[in-house]
């Protein structure tokens, strides 16, 4: 069921299209990696942070980087850091603004730190200390940054995350909730090491050499915007039974049971927050897949709602069983 395809503009189809192109090409220079993709085009259309988790050498600052470039952001909008249990509030929203401090007032100068980027990868997300934490989610949940006690809003849009490991101590659970999404990256199978082999060195070759791979831009986060402004204008039809034009009540219904199934029969956390956000990562999914109405094969997302790693393991096989 396509519903774009006979109520929408014309421009809507035609973003559609070069977003389908910039998966294409995104896909291009990875073997193994469109699940990863997928997900990550989700995200970015929903604005919800992504995690992925994976041994190092399993690609994942390779996928953000790849994201990252074939949107052609400028440095300005772009905020990449490894944090550490070391790392100081300074190093990622900026360092307090001496002259202003002595007159009282605390300020941070935040060009070029996390408050000002559209765009953000942290690596080892969860090394973060208190004060860090605490500004983080800040952002992530309210799009605001405090100085001086006053909010500011951040234009982030995108937020990808990174971790070796899922940490298990409890004082972290908030961030790890804000993380709705969390896929474990796996090493490429040995049936695909000739493919890896070849897209590798070929990368390789052409970071060397100082070369682009394509001359053009398809998509940008302007795009990614206008998508996720179209979501939000639609999700205002929904009625209070859950369903609307593009969530079927029966479909509806059948995405209840899951949850209920994952939270009784799983014994798997899925909080109140997680719901809400589910439902418009479906929608986004649906958007971004076929343009529009939602199908049962839009929950294979479900199987990414494990909060640690040996629930993502059960989640992959048990929601690709139920679908």
């Amino acid at each position: 069921m396509n519903i774009f395809q006979e109520h929408q503009a014309p421009d809507l189809e035609e973003v559609l299209k070069r977003l389908q192109e910039f998966k294409t090409r995104l896909n291009s220079s990875f073997v193994a990696r469109e699940q990863e993709i997928d997900m990550m085009i989700v995200a970015a259309i929903a604005q919800e942070p992504i995690l992925f988790i994976g041994t190092p050498g399993t690609g994942k600052s390779a996928l953000i980087g790849q994201f990252k470039k074939l949107l052609d952001i400028s440095e300005e909008d772009y905020f990449e850091y490894m944090l550490t249990k070391f790392t100081e509030p300074s190093e990622i929203i900026g360092p307090l603004d001496l002259k202003r401090l002595k007159v009282g007032e605390f300020h941070r100068r935040v060009e070029g730190k996390l408050p000002t980027a559209k765009l953000v990868f942290l690596d080892e997300v969860f090394k973060s200390n208190s004060a860090i934490l605490n500004t983080l989610l800040t952002i992530i949940n309210e799009r605001k940054f405090y100085q001086d006690g006053k909010p500011h809003p951040v234009p982030l849009k995108v937020l990808f995350g990174a971790t070796n490991e899922i940490p298990t101590h409890t004082e972290l659970d908030a961030l790890k909730d804000r993380f709705t999404l969390k896929l474990k990256v796996s090493k490429v199978t040995e049936d695909k090491w000739d493919d890896l082999l070849f897209k590798g060195l070929e990368n390789d070759t052409r970071k060397y050499f100082n070369q682009q791979q394509f001359s053009d831009t398809v998509f940008s986060l302007d795009d990614f915007e206008f998508l996720h402004q179209h979501i939000q204008k639609s999700l205002m039809t929904v009625g209070e039974t859950g369903e609307d034009l593009y969530f079927g009540k029966n479909l509806y219904m059948e995405f209840k049971r899951i949850l209920k199934t994952i939270i009784h029969d799983f014994e798997i956390e899925i909080s109140d927050r997680k719901i809400i956000k589910l439902y418009r990562l479906i929608r986004c999914h649906a958007l971004f897949k076929r343009g529009g109405g939602v199908e049962k094969e839009d929950f294979i997302l479900l199987k990414h709602l494990g909060n640690q790693l040996d629930e993502i393991e059960f989640l992959k096989e048990k929601i690709q069983n139920i679908l």
